[in-house]
């Protein structure tokens, strides 16, 4: 479903992403590790065609993502991928529902009830008129992986999803997240910095700035 081959991204004389190869399958749930400023949110916006790289081949679907047209990148992330971020990114403003349902309302396709059953699905049902403001850490990034699952994206990407989370809320949400993401079948990375985040992934790689390994 996703393959990197030989990803190189430089900012400036700096090589941030060196010849970075990477294969995922449907269904399939990888992640990797390494340290702040290694280069993995670089790598993340690389796939999803947010960040042009220097070199190399980025395969979506066997779709070389480099090569679309910036409405066909917007297109294949609106309907294709699904994000979950270290802050959450949920809309202040916005209730708890609302913001599951903004996916698919970016669609044309508003579904108050599919996000009503998402949101059940992680543990919120009752908080769908709730406000941001009202919930907890752990309870904003179940509405973030509800938001990101909700219009059955073909592969998840997940920034450091349990760095603000104190590690019971870390558990639990990365618990959350392989059962939902192995339940739609959606292929997911995960980037973290964590041991014991990606001890629950299929797959595990290392981004150091020698490129990726397996770990």
């Amino acid at each position: 479903m996703l393959r990197l081959d030989t990803v190189t991204k430089r900012f400036g004389r700096r090589s941030v992403l060196n010849a970075v190869s990477l294969e995922l399958a449907a269904g399939e749930y990888a992640a990797v590790i390494g340290e702040s400023g290694i280069g993995k949110s670089t790598l993340l916006n690389v796939i999803a065609g947010l960040e042009p790289m220097d070199s190399g081949v980025v395969l979506f679907e066997e779709r070389d993502v480099a090569q679309l047209s910036d409405d066909a990148q917007t297109a294949l992330r609106r309907d294709k991928l699904g994000f979950v971020f270290q802050a959450f990114h949920i809309l202040p403003h916005l209730d708890v529902l609302q913001n599951v349902d903004l996916p698919l309302l970016l669609r044309k396709r508003s579904d108050p009830d599919k996000a009503r059953a998402m949101l059940a699905s992680v543990g919120l049902a009752g908080r769908e008129h709730s406000m941001p403001r009202e919930l907890s850490g752990g309870e904003l990034q179940r509405v973030a992986i509800a938001r990101a699952l909700v219009g059955e994206p073909r592969l998840v990407l997940a920034d450091e999803p349990t760095g603000n989370l104190d590690p019971e809320n870390a558990r639990q949400v990365l618990a959350l997240f392989r059962e939902q993401v192995k339940e739609h079948g959606a292929g997911a990375l995960l980037v973290t910095h964590s041991e014991a985040a990606a001890a629950g992934c299929d797959r595990v790689y290392r981004l150091t700035a020698e490129g990726l390994f397996r770990a």
